[in-house]
């Protein structure tokens, strides 16, 4: 396990001691670093997320298309593949009024680190507690993500989702992982805690810049190698058709949502050329 360091504000938050493996993500940042070669480096890669944060600051903190609009919304959630399947009941006039407004206090609620659960807890609890809406919660952890990555790191159930007891945490947790549950919660205190730890692997191996790109980069690889490992899993049907694992990569990531011949992006027209960048990655 790298030993975990904290940072004030965040201090109030409490986070979980992690043991994770050195030899495994060391694999893994081996083999993403090889895949992304292949897409013409991972710099690419680092830009086409970077253009991708632009987009949600455009939609949903500027406004420059003015209110959400179930057009706009429906754009963004192409970056998000295990929201953009599920959500268009939402986005019918009956329902988006009230999708709208929880998003609106999900995002313009004052931060506070110790109330990042109860925020998403809230959001959550304007849907139907059931199996069939928790991607709702996912939907939250891109918001968040996707409008402020600093602050809110990727909290979404393939990186960690404690009651199915999968996501990026196992596949990387130090020993034996198949016969042991890991009572670990999905809370934000654990996720910032990945993250802090997962950035300093990363510098102890000379990533220094776009520390949070590299380790969502890092967390797909991770997580995209379950992926292809498994016969089954609850994102199986969001990836069925590819065998590719940085395919696995780009989706996880969303990068897969926006088509080389595309544009515009909910009217963000050409300030943020990420179909550009996704072309050029696909070329290699």
């Amino acid at each position: 396990m790298f030993a975990a360091f904290r940072k004030s504000p965040s201090d109030t938050v409490e986070r979980p001691q992690l043991e994770l493996s050195g030899p495994a993500l060391t694999e893994a940042l081996e083999r993403i670093a090889a895949g992304c070669e292949a897409g013409g480096g991972i710099d690419r890669y680092v830009m086409a997320l970077q253009l991708r944060h632009g987009v949600f600051s455009d939609i949903l903190i500027e406004k420059n298309e003015g209110p959400l609009s179930p057009e706009s919304l429906a754009a963004l959630t192409m970056f998000m593949p295990t929201v953009r399947r599920r959500i268009a009941p939402y986005l019918s006039a009956e329902k988006f009024g009230a999708l709208r407004d929880a998003i609106t206090g999900l995002l313009e609620t004052k931060h506070e680190y110790d109330k990042v659960d109860e925020r998403m807890a809230a959001f959550c609890s304007h849907f139907p507690q059931d199996k069939t809406h928790r991607w709702v919660r996912d939907l939250a952890a891109e918001l968040l993500h996707g409008v402020d990555p600093e602050r809110y790191p990727m909290m979404c159930r393939w990186i960690w989702d404690e009651t199915a007891n999968t996501g990026v945490l196992r596949e990387i947790w130090h020993g034996d992982i198949d016969s042991i549950t890991l009572h670990v919660p999905d809370t934000y205190g654990t996720f910032l805690m990945l993250r802090e730890e997962l950035s300093q692997f990363l510098a102890s191996h000379g990533v220094m810049q776009d520390t949070q790109a590299h380790v969502d980069l890092l967390c797909a690889q991770i997580y995209a190698e379950y992926i292809s490992a498994q016969g089954g899993s609850y994102l199986r049907a969001d990836f069925s058709s590819a065998d590719d694992p940085m395919a696995h990569v780009r989706r996880l990531l969303g990068l897969d949502g926006i088509q080389p011949k595309a544009n515009r992006i909910a009217g963000a027209g050409t300030k943020f050329d990420i179909a550009g960048a996704i072309a050029q990655i696909e070329k290699g």
